[in-house]
């Protein structure tokens, strides 16, 4: 028996509460700051709440999204694209990214960012980010319910073939995470967190 008064409930039949417990749950999470080029030329950037790093060799990343958004289409057509480190600094600038406008708009322009060509892929990075992953997409995934039905989700898989690293985040050879301030996404429609020094903490693994 549960040490715990518990609110339980089944997806499908409604969550009963205000908001969506979901992301908050699985939270926080970092966040898939992506740009991307399309066969026509175009440059989007936009922000993904689904993201995450799956492997080490090769470093493999992904960010899904609800149907086919612009950042989906333009890596299947092109095969490419860049994640952006989304820190406390460029908070408003991430968020602007996020509006919903035409595929012929360039979020870029509309948040004020600037546009770093990449050294392996041709998609341009963000300036003003302290860190970047240029990308090759190595499958996109139709996820699925259960009963085997489309979940109108598609999940963008790519191999870091690159990785651009502000030096000032770098202290006797290791990456300090804190250093940078990422922000990461939680609940509800605007709850974000950032990384600090003094909220980490050390484990020794028992292997």
């Amino acid at each position: 028996m549960s040490a715990f008064e518990l609110h339980s409930y089944e997806p499908r039949n409604g969550h009963g509460l205000k908001h969506d417990p979901f992301n908050a749950i699985i939270a926080p999470r970092p966040i898939g700051w992506v740009s991307t080029r399309g066969k026509d030329g175009s440059v989007n950037l936009a922000p993904y709440s689904f993201f995450n790093g799956f492997n080490y060799t090769p470093p493999l990343i992904g960010f899904s999204s609800i149907g086919i958004k612009h950042s989906t289409r333009n890596a299947q057509e092109t095969g490419e694209f860049v994640w952006n480190l989304a820190t406390v600094d460029l908070a408003q600038h991430m968020n602007a990214t996020a509006a919903h406008v035409g595929r012929e708009v360039d979020e870029f322009e509309v948040a004020g960012l600037t546009k770093v060509p990449s050294t392996l892929v041709n998609v341009p990075r963000v300036g003003e980010a302290r860190v970047a992953f240029e990308c090759k997409v190595t499958e996109i995934i139709e996820l699925k319910r259960a009963d085997g039905q489309s979940a109108n989700a598609f999940l963008t898989m790519g191999e870091v073939v690159a990785v651009h690293i502000d030096k000032s985040l770098i202290v006797d050879g290791v990456y300090r995470t804190a250093l940078a301030s990422p922000i990461v996404r939680a609940g509800r429609k605007g709850d974000y967190f950032t990384v600090k020094h003094e909220d980490m903490f050390e484990m020794t693994r028992p292997d």
